[in-house]
């Protein structure tokens, strides 16, 4: 049979590279600077686009969608054409797929500093950027699915699998987490409320985490580890079981977030039911990766590639090891809400995900510039900072998160809480956080390290555009004795359609109940629609990422009602869109915050909390004082809502701006009666009217402060 002459496309593999290597030291610097400010408040530097609240979320899509997700696309398409033995179906589409990608992060990195977020964890982008990326996401699986169609191998080698189970899966979870009403350009509200939004989220945050940067980076695994290694994969029977159950065991641990909260009990018992299951195809993976490097151990010592791939594949054993743990209601009970779930999250994002990109990015730079690395010593470096930069980063957090807990839920032998006061287990802990800071900079400093060790080999060769290669026409086998594995794997369309059914029946049984059966989310008669004054202030509470550091989620300890009050209901949140529960407490719980101070109170902690918390690592917000709510929107908000299901009387957008004033010149006129000369349309009133309802739908009337209304 006559061989067929092509090429292999690597200009986009290059492109994607930079890209990767770029946003990756961006990405890290930034997260860097959020270390140094929960330690030195100053490093917010007084600026309203730099606070911890606002480079946060810039932090986590940097590294997630902006450093992994390029890494991803160089990974799969390199490994996809040889794979498959065919150039990528459109070199138009794939350079579509890299400039549009480029373009959202770009508006990612403009929009979160400017307070434009929806706040949803891992979603935060406005809604015409969720647009583009289900587009661009489009693009890439059309470019997938096209290429996979015109290929000259007959077998679809499991990486593939991987690529095409993160194509469907990321695509459901986008659309169906992303439905927003769009008040304008900018500003959204999820379509969901309160236990609903809380449920989808976490549908689509853990299987963000499951699919984007996980899933894909199997199959790169699959991939670069047997290449580096130059084994074949241990086992293709694991790898079948691997795949199938992972994908349909993941799709229903999102609850297990959601533990303790007011999420119905059946479905937190179905997330902590299947998260414990994952440790079996997890733990599969891992060993079938691992076991890969049978006789090639020796060259561990002397080969840097297979150094980062050893450590990345045991940093995701040890992830999805502890990510099943942290679903036992006694173990989370313990460490969620703290810096426990910071370590977590790091060592599967800077061991699993940032040592498979150094691996990859090692082995591939020499293969595509044809030359050998530059400096094998600078690579060794690198690993060895990049190592230690892991465990300064995770163990301080491991303990902090400890520390916390036990602060939290001590009590005195009279029965009182030992640490009333929240500052002092803040205070508590800020040494483990200087530890986690230089555990930040020690991996960024092997990450530049790399990027000139990178740099040198590519000056050092010649880039091969376009690799030259040859492969027989594919042809129709006979099914013969093969394997229902192997004969469906000539069958993309249906292996495309299976694993879309696998993680769709998760996520329907988990969810479906929830949005249909009523008695899931009882309502309370006294919970009311915020009024225009707190929906502004809710919104600015939401623009300054206040929800970074607070929860929203009184839990059902004794420790948490003696120090916040009665603990949370469904239905308090019922016209919250979106729900604010939020996932960390660098600072104390604020759902029972409303009439617990005075206006004046929340007026100066706000314009320097040092003043009223002596030691506090929380930023002054003083443009809060300057800048005027924006009246303008308050009709079109109060439309959004009302569309989405929010009980505003129709006509209401008509009169609504002038109980706003009400609202804002009973404040005002209290904060005079303290001293306190503020003007009426300065967004610090309506913050102050958000923070002085939370919680008071369901408090006792005579505990709640007159003057908030």
């Amino acid at each position: 049979m006559e061989l067929e002459k092509f090429s292999y496309d690597n200009k986009i593999v290059k492109a994607f590279i930079i890209a990767t290597v770029v946003f990756g030291l961006v990405g890290m610097l930034v997260g860097l600077t959020a270390a140094l400010q929960l330690v030195w408040p100053i490093f917010n530097f007084d600026l309203q686009y730099s606070t911890f609240g606002r480079i946060r979320p810039l932090h986590t899509n940097a590294i997630i969608f902006a450093f992994v997700g390029n890494a991803m696309f160089a990974g799969v398409y390199y490994s996809m054409q040889r794979l498959l033995k065919t150039r990528m179906f459109s070199d138009k589409l794939s350079w579509i797929n890299f400039w549009g990608w480029q373009t959202i992060i770009l508006a990612a990195a403009i929009t979160l500093p400017l307070g434009l977020t929806t706040s949803k964890e891992y979603a935060e982008l406005e809604w015409p950027i969720d647009i583009a990326i289900t587009l661009i996401w489009v693009v890439f699986g059309i470019n997938m699915i096209g290429t996979i169609l015109r290929r000259r191998e007959q077998h679809m080698y499991v990486a593939i699998w991987f690529y095409i189970a993160t194509f469907v899966t990321v695509a459901v979870l986008h659309v169906v987490n992303s439905f927003e009403m769009p008040v304008n350009l900018f500003k959204s509200y999820s379509f969901y409320a309160g236990v609903q939004d809380a449920l989808v989220q976490w549908w689509y945050g853990h299987n963000a985490v499951a699919f984007f940067l996980t899933t894909p980076f199997l199959g790169l695994m699959y991939y670069y580890l047997p290449k580096a290694a130059n084994r074949p994969v241990y086992s293709y029977r694991l790898s079948i079981i691997h795949f199938w159950s992972l994908i349909f065991i993941y799709i229903w641990a999102g609850p297990h977030h959601l533990l303790y909260t007011s999420l119905p009990d059946w479905a937190q018992s179905l997330g902590t039911v299947f998260s414990i299951m994952l440790i079996a195809p997890s733990w599969g993976g891992m060993l079938n990766g691992l076991l890969t490097l049978r006789g090639a151990w020796d060259r561990v010592r002397e080969d840097v590639v297979l150094k980062f791939f050893v450590v990345a594949v045991t940093a995701y054993g040890m992830a999805t090891l502890e990510g099943p743990l942290l679903s036992l209601k006694n173990i989370n009970a313990i460490a969620h809400f703290t810096d426990w779930i910071v370590a977590h999250v790091h060592v599967g994002g800077l061991g699993w995900n940032g040592f498979l990109i150094f691996g990859m990015l090692y082995w591939l730079v020499p293969k595509m510039w044809d030359t050998k690395i530059y400096s094998n010593k600078l690579a060794n470096l690198h690993f060895w900072l990049g190592t230690l930069g892991i465990i300064f980063y995770a163990l301080p957090m491991y303990i902090s998160g400890v520390v916390q807990s036990l602060m939290w839920k001590e009590f005195t032998p009279e029965g009182f809480l030992m640490y009333k006061n929240f500052l002092e287990t803040t205070v508590q802990i800020l040494p483990l956080h200087m530890l986690r800071a230089a555990g930040g900079a020690l991996y960024l400093t092997g990450a530049i390290i790399m990027t000139y060790n990178l740099i040198k080999t590519a000056y050092a060769g010649k880039f091969i555009a376009n690799e030259d290669a040859q492969a027989a026409p594919l042809t129709t086998a006979s099914h013969g004795n093969t394997g229902w594995h192997a004969v469906l794997e000539r069958k993309p369309i249906v292996f495309t359609t299976l694993a879309l059914v696998a993680i769709l029946i998760g996520g329907a049984i988990e969810m479906v109940p929830t949005f249909l059966i009523k008695s899931n989310v009882p309502t309370i008669a006294s919970v009311k629609p915020y009024t225009p004054l707190e929906l502004h202030g809710r919104d600015i509470y939401i623009r300054e990422g206040c929800v970074s550091c607070h929860t929203q989620m009184v839990r059902p300890f004794r420790s948490e009602t003696e120090r916040y009050g009665e603990y949370s209901k469904s239905g308090e949140y019922v016209y919250d869109h979106p729900f604010l529960w939020g996932s960390k407490r660098t600072g104390p719980d604020l759902q029972r915050l409303g009439g617990k101070y005075g206006n004046s109170w929340h007026y100066y902690h706000m314009l320097d909390p040092g003043s009223v918390s002596a030691g506090t690592i929380m930023p002054a917000y003083p443009w809060l004082y300057e800048q005027q709510i924006d009246k303008s929107q308050t009709a079109l908000k109060i439309n959004a809502l009302r569309t989405i299901g929010v009980p505003y009387a129709e006509g209401y957008e008509e009169t609504a701006n002038s109980d706003l004033d009400k609202q804002a010149a009973r404040i005002v006129e209290n904060l005079q009666l303290e001293g306190v000369e503020v003007m009426q349309d300065a967004e610090i009133i309506a913050l102050i009217a958000y923070l002085q309802r939370l919680g008071t739908d369901i408090k006792v009337k005579d505990n709640t402060v007159s003057a908030n209304q």
